[in-house]
């Protein structure tokens, strides 16, 4: 397992023009890739440092498969960029003039970053929050659509390639076996799914631009003046700036933690409030404002967790023959792409 030292710490310090003293460290962060594998080096690490007589710094140590200096010194650039223009964000280190650095450590390969440590992360979310949060994005969006900002990678948050919030082709791909049950069912389910991606398809040879990646599930910070800023940069990439604005709303909305007065529409609200934020600074067109709808109705309906990750979820049901609960999955994906609510 990694293993990092306060000799280690002090000596990257000293190389990131750091001069304070180190008082000590703590993880925030840890994945030990391949645990069953004694031999592995694949690891990501991050750590607070505290130094004497000033704030935290945090560092970063990356052993991960298709990772390399390029692709964290682009993103930690991006960062940067991104601060300059008056973007809330740490302030990344430079080591000889690059803010990404190879380091070999006790027998590990690292690629090691520093940035300042951020206060105040935000945990929980709630329609304010969710606001900021779209004009913070919005702002991101206009940096890099009018400095022309890429980088080269893709993103999490693409609705016609890679994407960690819905998946259409477990329902697609299993066409004969799902037919077999309800062929109407499967064709209207089909046909309104199909309706849907046309209109969001309409978007994908616009130009795409360097966005955040991974701006809420606690990437997200207040500060003492109540403004909010984002950090991590491990997602970030190019997307169509449509794409990246309604799927970081829906992903804010769905995957982070509410307050405990919270509604019992509170989903909607807080979709409603990012969106709202988002277009107070870079208006949505018509056009986007027609494709918003369906966008939003096809990530409910084939959201990964129904999908493939949550107990009982449609692969599952395939896989183990249960007819009647892919029955009922099935007209539950139905009513989500029919229910359309108004953003």
């Amino acid at each position: 397992m990694f293993k990092i030292s306060l000799s280690d710490i002090s000596k990257i310090l000293l190389d990131y023009s750091i001069g304070e003293n180190a008082t000590g460290f703590s993880e925030l962060q840890r994945y030990d890739y391949d645990g069953n594998n004694a031999g592995s080096k694949n690891v990501r690490l991050i750590i607070r440092v505290d130094l004497e007589g000033r704030s935290p710094v945090v560092m970063r140590f990356k052993n991960e498969n298709n990772v390399n200096e390029e692709i964290v010194e682009a993103q930690s650039r991006f960062a940067e960029t991104l601060l300059s223009k008056g973007i809330i964000t740490p302030h990344n280190y430079c080591n000889g003039g690059k803010f990404a650095k190879r380091y070999c450590i006790n027998g590990y390969d690292v690629i090691v970053t520093a940035e300042d440590f951020c206060e105040n992360e935000v945990r929980v979310v709630d329609n304010e929050t969710a606001c900021l949060t779209g004009q913070l994005l919005a702002r991101m969006h206009n940096i890099s659509e009018q400095d022309e900002l890429k980088l080269g990678l893709k993103t999490l948050f693409d609705p016609l390639d890679r994407n960690d919030l819905f998946d259409i082709s477990v329902f697609s791909d299993n066409k004969e076996r799902l037919r077999a049950i309800d062929p109407f069912l499967y064709d209207e389910i089909e046909k309104i799914t199909d309706s849907y991606l046309k209109r969001v398809s309409i978007f994908k040879d616009e130009r795409r631009y360097a966005v955040q990646g991974d701006i809420s599930l606690c990437n997200l910070y207040l500060t003492a003046e109540g403004k909010i800023g984002v950090f991590d940069f491990n997602n970030s990439g190019d997307n169509v700036l449509f794409y990246d604005a309604v799927m970081q709303a829906v992903f804010e909305a769905t995957l982070m933690d509410y307050k405990d007065d919270a509604s019992a529409d509170r989903e909607q609200e807080i979709l409603s409030a990012f969106l709202n934020g988002y277009n107070s600074i870079r208006p949505f067109t018509d056009k986007q404002m027609e494709a918003l709808p369906g966008f939003r109705a096809l990530i409910t309906a084939f959201e990964n967790g129904r999908m493939s990750y949550h107990d009982g979820n449609l692969r599952e049901l395939i896989s183990s023959n249960r007819t009647e609960e892919i029955l009922a999955c099935m007209k539950t994906i139905r009513s989500d792409l029919v229910t359309l609510k108004k953003l």
